[in-house]
């Protein structure tokens, strides 16, 4: 089991000591939210919210994802960093792919590329791209982000994107992990056909056990249940060692805490000090003795992926 710290939407200036508080505690990543712009006027519901609202996300900062993951990559030396999870389909793939491709480059291959269809249709008509087809738009995206990273002139014709032979520099030693989040059932066939994991984001109407149940049984339908596959989970079940364990036996790799309820609208008002204690907690209390159990017991690898 692997753990991955989350916090968003927190005074830009607590993300570095943050990062650094996080590597030192032992967590194996960090997520990096993605939110562009939040519309005057909008009538998309939150999903992942209990009761749907969205007006939590109103004056919240939201630093560019791959510019913050550089600055965090600065800072630290081991700690991975997650976009969860980036809104594919409203930017255009190539520019994805270069962002993504330079900061794997300069965190030295810890990035790894959390993407997802946004479900607010203002998202996607402030940037001018269409609502109708984003599921298809996501899919040939993916395609294109994971050709290009590869290296060499790569080329694309498809329904919605036609690209002639181009080629990126530079480009990362290895393979950016592709982690596809959301709960819905086209979601989980991406995932399951073209992801290198998936994301869980907590909250929704559908209990985990039964999205990992379907996730399996597509998987398997595509043939790809003995490839290796990363589960990142947020559960009520990662605070406790025997959670952990019931999680791991579901199939979840990584599992992602957070310390606050992040729902709630106006700032958030928790001190520096206050995270850098619960994170630091938490490794304390819990991770440490997952560690502690597992020292003398044969490591398991065959379903997560490993770098």
């Amino acid at each position: 089991m692997r753990f991955t710290y989350a916090e968003a939407m927190v005074d830009p200036s607590f993300y570095v000591p943050l990062a650094r508080a996080a590597e030192e505690a032992g967590y194996d990543a960090m997520t990096v939210a993605d939110s562009i712009c939040y519309p005057e006027q909008g009538s998309s519901r939150y999903p992942y919210n209990p009761d749907g609202s969205r007006e939590f996300l109103e004056d919240k900062p939201f630093v560019e994802p791959f510019t913050l993951i550089g600055a965090l990559g600065a800072v630290t030396e081991r700690l991975q960093f997650a976009t969860f999870v980036l809104k594919v389909p409203v930017r255009h793939p190539l520019l994805v792919a270069k962002a993504a491709s330079s900061a794997a480059v300069l965190t030295g291959d810890r990035l790894l590329l959390g993407v997802g269809v946004s479900p607010w249709r203002e998202d996607y008509e402030v940037l001018d791209v269409p609502w109708e087809g984003r599921g298809r738009r996501m899919d040939e995206a993916v395609e294109i982000i994971r050709g290009l990273m590869a290296g060499g002139y790569f080329s694309y014709d498809g329904d919605v994107y036609s690209m002639p032979a181009v080629k990126l520099a530079p480009v990362p030693s290895r393979p950016v992990p592709i982690l596809v989040g959301g709960h819905s059932e086209a979601a989980l066939r991406r995932a399951a056909r073209l992801g290198d994991g998936w994301m869980h984001a907590g909250g929704g109407a559908e209990p985990l056990p039964d999205l990992l149940a379907r996730l399996a049984e597509l998987r398997a339908e595509h043939g790809r249940d003995h490839e290796p596959f990363r589960v990142f989970a947020a559960s009520a079940d990662a605070y406790s060692v025997d959670g952990l364990r019931a999680l791991e036996e579901q199939g979840v790799t990584d599992v992602i805490v957070g310390f606050r309820w992040p729902y709630h609208e106006g700032p958030d008002r928790e001190p520096l000090q206050r995270k850098l204690d619960d994170l630091r907690r938490y490794a304390d209390t819990v991770m440490s003795r997952v560690v502690d159990s597992r020292r003398h017991e044969p490591v398991e690898t065959k379903n997560a992926f490993q770098f």
